[in-house]
């Protein structure tokens, strides 16, 4: 499972977070994005290391990154422009990788952050990056489009699910699966508004498909999620860690987050004359009135 998990983490922090800063489009962002590989590098690194000093060293690294990342959350915010639906969307995926590598770099130093057990903390680092700063920036963006309740729900619901499921790490499972289960309203939200972007008119067919697969995926991760976290709650029959290692938490970066990014990257440089209808020249969290 480890050989598993530090793959998918080497995507959210190589490709999953440096692609979604650019869809963005949000210039002060711009030094950060260039600057990531220079953290993201050695926090993979790390990843591949045994347990000790260096390790955790460049875990930290990366945790420098992402604080620096997060330290824009609430800049903007102070600002008043990032209030809405996909402006808080925004802010959580600028925050939750920096909850990740705090994870990564307690666990690589073998260190029990909070109590939680080394495994717990190794998983933390790729849910953070998927259902944190993936599903919250895929959230936004599709709010962006969806302009109705279903898109404001999708990008209130994702962060408040995502905030949900980390306090239900302190304090407990109903907790957690409280957290789970908004979480998954929201995605299942995202995949349904997804779904419809990919049946619109003049989609080419390379998009279509990315974005009805990232749908389609959704239904079956989300569903995975809710089974374990029910499970762990109540005690009854559920996948293991392994197993949800090896299906949910591929799924969600191969077939969700990863094809989502990509057909976002397409909506945006294949089909410039659609920039208004898509997304409008504004970024992500502006205003209509902007």
């Amino acid at each position: 499972m480890s050989v598993l998990v530090n793959v998918i983490v080497m995507l959210g922090m190589l490709v999953v977070v440096p692609a979604g800063l650019r869809l963005t489009e949000l210039r002060e962002l711009d030094r950060i994005r260039r600057l990531w590989p220079l953290f993201a590098v050695p926090g993979a690194i790390a990843l591949w290391l045994p347990r000790g000093g260096p390790a955790t060293a460049l875990a930290c690294c990366y945790a420098l990154g992402t604080v620096l990342l997060a330290l824009y959350a609430p800049r903007r915010a102070a600002r008043g422009r990032d209030l809405g639906p996909a402006g808080i969307a925004l802010l959580t995926a600028l925050v939750t990788p920096a909850v990740a590598a705090t994870a990564l770099a307690a666990e690589r130093s073998g260190h029990q952050l909070f109590g939680f057990d080394l495994g717990i903390l190794a998983l933390t680092v790729p849910h953070f990056h998927f259902a944190g700063f993936a599903a919250a920036l895929i959230a936004g963006l599709v709010c962006r489009v969806s302009d109705g309740p279903a898109g404001r729900f999708a990008a209130l619901s994702v962060p408040l699910g995502t905030l949900l499921v980390l306090a239900g790490y302190f304090i407990g499972d109903w907790a957690e699966l409280v957290g789970a289960v908004v979480l998954t309203a929201g995605m299942w939200t995202v995949g349904l508004l997804t779904w419809r972007l990919g049946h619109a008119a003049g989609r080419d067919r390379t998009t279509r498909y990315l974005l009805l697969a990232s749908a389609a995926v959704l239904v079956a991760t989300m569903l995975l999620a809710l089974s374990w976290a029910v499970g762990e709650a109540t005690g009854l029959p559920h996948p293991s860690l392994t197993w949800m290692a090896a299906t949910h938490g591929l799924g969600n970066a191969l077939g969700f987050a990863l094809c989502s990014l990509l057909a976002w990257r397409r909506l945006r440089t294949r089909t410039p004359a659609r920039t208004e209808a898509l997304a409008g020249p504004r970024t992500l969290t502006e205003g209509r009135t902007a």
